[in-house]
């Protein structure tokens, strides 16, 4: 079990990018337990993470600088079979977003992207589509300390065109 530090950056599906602020034990229902506390950057939002299972809450350490290069490249030319009917592609597509791995999610707007430039994306899609961005966006930004925008170009100049 991975064992965090106050100063680590973490994730929190569906919060994003937080640091872990500090281990903090508090009482809950007559227990005493250990917990992280996760701070979200320019947010006052707080969470506490039960250090015995971070798993439960899906934390995981934030991308490394080192991880980036692999992300853009799954932006690329990741591909994944989607379900051609459209309620069963959104709760895929949901399900994704939801688990939080930065991986399949590049892959996930990786396949997403391909589909818009052959035939177009319908709405569920494309909004689909711009949350994965988003996510990506937002971790990258924090592990290479760029600005969101910044993070959007890399993304941009990765499929050599302007995101919509």
């Amino acid at each position: 079990m991975k064992e965090y530090r106050p100063g680590d950056k973490v994730v929190l599906p569906p919060y994003g990018v937080g640091v872990v602020a500090s281990i903090m034990q508090r009482t809950i229902s007559g227990n005493q337990r250990a917990y992280y506390q996760v701070e979200f950057p320019n947010t006052r939002s707080k969470a506490y993470v039960p250090v015995e299972s971070p798993q439960s809450a899906r934390m995981r350490p934030a991308l490394c600088r080192e991880e980036i290069e692999e992300i853009l490249e799954l932006l690329r030319n990741g591909r994944l079979s989607l379900p051609r009917q459209w309620a069963a592609r959104h709760r895929k597509t949901s399900e994704i977003l939801a688990e939080g791995d930065p991986y399949r999610i590049a892959t996930l707007a990786g396949q997403l992207r391909a589909w818009e430039l052959e035939r177009g994306l319908p709405d569920l899609d494309r909004q689909a589509f711009r949350r994965a961005i988003h996510l990506l966006a937002e971790e990258v930004c924090q592990a290479m300390e760029v600005s969101l925008e910044e993070a959007r170009a890399m993304f941009e100049n990765a499929w050599g065109e302007e995101l919509n």
